[in-house]
């Protein structure tokens, strides 16, 4: 009985503490429209990533054409001279490989440079947020725009613009009054609002992948000699 006692209390302390506990919550889709050096720095990373891009498509344009070639004079073509072409395709598409993977692979100059401009807001993002739950003591502060499913939401909790206001001084936050936050329903939305709201994580998220290439998964030409 005694024990049944202890264990009595110890759940009503326990549930008391838990009860006491402060949440909040952020909006970092909303956080990083707000920040105009985010702007920038995310056109930038777009425009590099178009740039490496157009490189690696010049690179496979020109593997394309010396394929045709083979193949429209390898009928006539002696053995030795077909070999010497055919690891000529394999070298430059090899090597085409090889800066597609510099480029947008894991720890690539794509990668690199976003490292470069999106981390240090990132960080200063996430300061501001520690320091504010730490100041007003929340146990948990949680991001709307993650893959967390919040049915419900006081927007009294909401700390995006106290974060935006705390690193305003250092990233040149837009103005409260210029801000403009779109309503939270914790309804699931039409499949319209679900893609656009996809489409803006993507945006806001890592760009670690690399622009697949047009026609397709493959990388280059095959030759006959590679197929099984």
């Amino acid at each position: 009985m005694r024990k049944l006692l202890i264990i009595i209390v110890l759940s009503l302390f326990i549930s008391t503490i838990i009860t006491a506990q402060k949440y909040a919550y952020v909006d970092s889709d909303y956080i990083l429209a707000n920040i105009p050096e985010y702007k920038e720095a995310q056109n930038q990373i777009d425009e590099l990533a178009a740039e490496y891009q157009k490189e690696i498509e010049a690179k496979f344009a020109e593997i394309d054409k010396m394929y045709k070639a083979y193949q429209a004079e390898a009928v006539l073509m002696p053995e030795d001279i077909k070999k010497k072409k055919e690891e000529e395709i394999l070298a430059k598409k090899n090597e085409a490989k090889e800066m597609q993977n510099q480029r947008f692979g894991k720890d690539g100059d794509l990668f690199i440079k976003r490292e470069e401009l999106i981390k240090p807001i990132q960080e200063k993002i996430y300061n501001a947020i520690e320091e504010i739950a730490t100041e007003k003591n929340y146990a948990f502060v949680f991001d709307k725009a993650g893959s967390l499913t919040m049915l419900y939401v006081n927007t009294k909790f909401d700390l995006s613009d106290d974060v935006l206001d705390n690193v305003g001084a250092v990233l040149g936050t837009v103005r409260r009054e210029d801000r403009q936050k779109s309503e939270y329903k914790g309804s699931p939305g039409t499949t319209e609002q679900k893609e656009n709201k996809t489409i803006q994580q993507k945006n806001n998220s890592n760009m670690m992948n690399p622009p697949s290439r047009t026609g397709g998964s493959d990388t280059g030409p095959v030759i006959k000699k590679e197929r099984k």
